[in-house]
């Protein structure tokens, strides 16, 4: 093996290795949770919902708080559905 100099590290090569360890461990613990937190939000999913069925879901959501009443939630999830007779 060939190398450059007389072959001992000085003080600058064993500083530059830890820093670039340092850097390559905060890479990999960044992606970690990056993938972590995306996974448990469900952002992540095998079947990729579609927008309609993320409206749905909030509409859903809002009529549980409270924020609409029966009506107005049927008549948004039909216009969701495509169904427009009831708007």
């Amino acid at each position: 093996m060939m190398w450059w100099g007389d072959g001992s590290w000085s003080v600058g090569s064993w500083v530059a290795m830890v820093l670039m360890m340092v850097v390559v461990l905060g890479v990999v613990i960044a992606l970690g949770v990056w993938a972590v937190r995306g996974v448990s939000s469900g952002q992540w999913t095998l079947t990729r919902r579609t927008g309609s069925a993320r409206a749905e879901q909030e509409l859903a959501e809002r009529f549980a708080r409270g924020e609409i009443d029966e009506t107005q939630f049927a008549r948004a999830r039909a216009i969701l559905h495509g169904d427009n007779t009831q708007a």
